[in-house]
C-alpha cells in the first residue's frame, strides 16, 4: 500500500466529492476529478486510474436506470458506432504526446463547453445518425485522452429533450461502453502502470461513499441547482489549470496565464446572475401565472 502524502489525501478528497456529484447528477466523476488532479500527475497516471473506476461506476448507473434503456437506446446507438474508433486514435494520441500538451488541450476542450452549458445553450437535435456518428468519434478521442464525456454528453442529451431517466440511463449507456473500450484499448497499449494503481487506494473508498450519498442527498435538493453549482466550481478549476499549464509550457508569462481563469470566474459570475434570477421562487410563480393566464 503506497503512503498518504498530502497529494494522495487532496485526491481522495477530490474524487469524494466528484463520486457525490456523480451520484447525484449522473456524471462528473471525471470532469470534477481531472482538472485538480492534473496538479498533480500526469494523464498518462491518472486516466487507467480513473477508467477503472469509471467501468464500476458506470456500470452501477446503468443498472439503476435500467427503466429508461428502451427509450434512450435508439439515439444513443449511432454515438456508440462512432466511440469505438474514436477510442483507439485517443489512445495512441494518449501512449505517445507530450504530457503537458495533453493537459493544455484537455483543459482548452472543456471549459467552453462547461460554460455553454453553464449558459444553458439549447439547439433542438434530432438528426441522431448525422449527429451520433461524428459526435461519437470526436467523443472518444476526447474521453481516451482525458476521461472527460460528461459535459458535451449532457449538452447534447439535453438538447434532444430527454426527460430524466433516458437521460441518466442514455449518459451510462454512454459510459459504460466508452470506458470498457478505453479500458482495453489501455491494456493493449501497456498503459497501465503500477503508479496508477497506487491511485485506486485513493478512488476505490471515496467512489463507494460518495455515490450513494449524491443519490440519496439529491432527492432533497434541487437537482437544476445543485447542477449548476457544481459547473461552476468545475469551471473554476479548469480555468485554473488552464492558467497552471500556460506557464508550465511557458506560453504565457506568470502574471498575465491568471487571467484566464479570472476570466472565467467573470464570465461563470454572470451566468450565474442569470440563472438565479431565472430560477428564483418569485420568476417561477410568475411563469406559473402566466401560463394558468394563457390557458384561460
Amino acid at each position: 500500500m503506497p503512503e498518504f502524502d498530502g497529494a494522495m489525501l487532496f485526491l481522495a478528497a477530490t474524487t469524494c466529492f466528484a463520486a457525490f456529484v456523480n451520484g447525484a447528477i449522473g456524471y462528473g466523476f471525471s470532469s470534477l476529478t481531472v482538472p485538480l488532479a492534473l496538479v498533480f500527475y500526469t494523464n498518462r497516471i491518472l486516466n487507467p486510474a480513473i477508467v477503472v473506476i469509471e467501468v464500476f461506476v458506470n456500470v452501477y448507473v446503468l443498472f439503476i436506470n435500467l427503466k429508461g434503456v428502451p427509450a434512450a437506446w435508439g439515439r444513443v446507438f449511432p454515438i456508440l458506432l462512432g466511440l469505438l474508433p474514436g477510442i483507439a486514435l485517443g489512445g495512441y494520441a494518449l501512449a505517445s504526446l507530450q504530457p503537458g500538451w495533453i493537459k493544455f488541450a484537455t483543459y482548452t476542450i472543456i471549459l467552453p463547453l462547461i460554460l455553454l452549458q453553464a449558459a444553458g445553450w439549447r439547439r433542438p437535435i434530432e438528426a441522431s445518425w448525422l449527429i451520433g456518428l461524428p459526435f461519437g468519434a470526436m467523443l472518444g478521442i476526447l474521453y481516451s485522452v482525458t476521461t472527460i464525456s460528461g459535459p458535451p454528453l449532457a449538452m447534447l442529451f439535453n438538447n434532444q429533450g430527454l426527460v430524466k431517466n433516458e437521460f441518466r440511463a442514455g449518459l451510462a449507456l454512454v459510459r459504460v461502453v466508452e470506458s470498457g473500450a478505453t479500458a482495453f484499448v489501455y491494456y493493449k497499449l501497456g498503459l497501465f502502470i503500477s503508479e496508477s494503481g497506487s491511485l485506486l487506494y485513493a478512488f476505490i473508498p471515496s467512489v463507494v461513499l460518495g455515490i450513494p450519498l449524491g443519490s440519496y442527498v439529491i432527492r432533497r435538493l434541487d437537482p437544476e441547482m445543485f447542477r449548476r453549482i457544481c459547473m461552476s466550481f468545475d469551471a473554476w478549476i479548469v480555468g485554473f489549470g488552464l492558467s497552471r499549464v500556460l506557464i508550465e509550457l511557458d506560453l504565457v508569462q506568470n502574471a498575465w496565464a491568471y487571467s484566464v481563469m479570472t476570466a472565467t470566474i467573470l464570465i461563470d459570475f454572470c451566468l450565474l446572475y442569470s440563472f438565479f434570477t431565472t430560477h428564483s421562487p418569485t420568476w417561477s410563480e410568475r411563469q406559473s401565472r402566466r401560463s394558468a393566464d394563457i390557458s384561460a
